[in-house]
C-alpha cells in the first residue's frame, strides 16, 4: 500500500523544500515540490523529513553493556535499550563499534565481545531490532591477541568496517604523555607509582605487538575487501601511512595538521558529534567546529551519544554556515557510500525509504517519528 506524506520541509542532497513524498514497498517512490491538499495523504505541516541517519561508530552498545565502572549487564537487555535509544534519535542504520583487544584484560572491551555479538545475531534473527545493525571492528593493534579474536569475525558479512587504534601512551592521541598522564587522572585516580607502571606496560606491549598485528590485520582485511579506518591520526606521517596502506577514512584525526593531510589524500574524515555539541573535545583534541569551518569535515559520529548526531547537524548549519543538504550528508549519504551502503542515505527515488520527522524547538531539531524501509520504528 502506498503512503503519502504531504507539506513536509523535504531536504534533498542539494535542496530543501514544502514537497509530498509518496513510499510504496519499503521504497521512496517519488516527491515534488508545493504544498498540497491531497487527499488521504498525511500532513506534516512544515516538519521536517530527513533521511535516516548513518552511524559509522558509536560506543553506546559498550555503555549499556557497563553502565557503572565493573558493572555488567545481561547482553540481550543492553543491545535492547541501546537499539531504541539508536531508533528514537532518527540513526535508521548503525555499525556497532566493537572494541577488539584492551590493555585491561577486565573491561568490557576485552571480554564482552563474544555476548554482545552472540546477542546481536539472535535479535536480528527474531526480527527485534528497530535500527538495521552492523559491525565496526575497532582493533587495538598494541594487544597481544586482537588478531586471534578478530579474526572469525571477519568472515561476518554485516562487518562493513575496521578500524585500527593505538591508544598506547607516547603514541598518536597521546603522543605527548603528560596529556595520557592529566587524562588519566582525572577519569582514574591511580596513584603516581600505579600510572607509571601501567606507562611502561603497555609501552612495553606496543613495542612486542603492534608491527606484526598490524600487518595481520591489513592482510585479513585486504582478502575481504573491508574498508579500512585509520584512527587518532595526529601528524601527517599518520595519514600518509594509512594512504599507503590503502585505507578510506581518518577517523577522529586529532590535529588540523593530520585532517589537512587527510583531505589532500582524499581520505573520508569523521569527527565526533559530541565533539561539536560541546563546542571542543573531552580530551583535548580539535574541535569538530573548526575543522567544519575549514571544510575539513565529511562524517559525523554520534560517538557516546546517540542523539548527538541530529543535533549537530544542524549545529553545522548554525555554527558553521553550512547549508542544511550539506550538513545532512555528513550523518546520511557520507558514511553511507564510506562503507558501500549505496542504497539508503539521501531522499531520492529508489532509494529505501529510511526517513526521519523532525520539528525544531528553540533552535533544537527534535525527532518526532523514525522509519526504516517503509515501517515506523520509533
Amino acid at each position: 500500500m502506498q503512503r503519502l506524506i504531504t507539506n513536509a520541509r523535504i531536504v534533498t542532497t542539494s535542496d530543501s523544500f514544502i514537497g509530498t513524498i509518496a513510499i510504496d514497498h519499503g521504497l521512496i517512490a517519488r516527491y515534488d515540490s508545493g504544498r498540497t491538499s491531497v487527499p488521504g495523504a498525511e500532513d506534516w505541516d512544515g516538519d521536517y523529513l530527513l533521511a535516516g541517519l548513518v552511524e559509522l561508530h558509536t560506543d553506546n552498545l559498550e555503555k549499556h553493556l557497563e553502565p557503572r565502572p565493573g558493572v555488567r549487564w545481561p547482553a540481550m537487555s543492553a543491545l535492547l535499550t541501546h537499539d531504541a535509544q539508536i531508533a528514537s534519535a532518527g540513526i535508521t542504520t548503525v555499525l556497532d563499534a566493537m572494541g577488539v583487544g584492551d590493555f585491561d584484560a577486565r573491561s568490557i572491551r576485552a571480554s564482552g565481545l563474544q555476548a554482545a555479538t552472540e546477542a546481536l545475531n539472535h535479535a536480528r534473527e527474531q526480527g527485534l531490532l528497530r535500527a538495521a545493525h552492523l559491525l565496526h571492528m575497532r582493533c587495538e593493534i598494541a594487544c597481544d591477541n586482537v588478531v586471534e579474536v578478530v579474526e572469525p569475525f571477519l568472515n561476518d558479512p554485516t562487518v562493513k568496517l575496521v578500524s585500527l587504534m593505538d591508544h598506547t601512551p607516547g603514541q598518536r592521541q597521546w603522543m605527548d604523555v603528560e596529556k595520557f598522564r592529566t587524562y588519566t587522572q582525572r577519569n582514574q585516580k591511580w596513584s603516581d607509582e600505579y600510572l607509571a607502571e601501567v606507562v611502561k606496560e603497555r609501552m612495553d606491549m606496543q613495542a612486542r605487538n603492534s608491527n606484526q598485528n598490524r600487518q595481520q590485520l591489513l592482510e585479513l582485511c585486504r582478502d575481504r575487501h573491508l574498508p579500512l579506518a585509520s584512527h587518532d591520526d595526529t601528524v601527517a606521517e599518520h595519514v600518509e601511512e594509512a594512504v599507503a596502506a590503502g585505507f578510506r577514512i581518518s577517523e577522529f584525526p586529532t590535529t588540523k595538521s593530520a585532517a589537512s593531510a587527510a583531505r589532500k589524500h582524499g581520505l573520508g574524515i569523521v569527527m565526533g558529534a559530541p565533539n561539536l555539541v560541546r563546542g571542543e573535545s573531552h580530551s583535548g583534541n580539535i574541535s569538530a567546529l573548526e575543522l567544519a569551518r575549514a571544510d575539513l569535515l565529511d562524517v559525523l559520529s554520534s560517538d557516546y551519544i546517540p542523539y548527538s548526531l541530529l543535533h549537530a547537524v544542524f549545529l553545522l548549519r548554525d555554527q558553521a554556515g553550512w547549508t542544511l543538504p550539506k550538513a545532512m550528508a555528513t550523518a546520511t549519504l557520507n558514511p553511507a557510500h564510506l562503507v558501500g551502503l549505496d542504497d539508503r542515505g539521501e531522499i531520492a527515488s529508489g532509494k529505501r525509504a529510511d526517513y526521519v520527522r523532525v520539528r525544531e524547538s528553540r533552535g533544537v531539531p527534535v525527532p518526532l517519528e523514525t522509519w526504516r524501509q517503509g515501517k515506523r520504528i520509533a
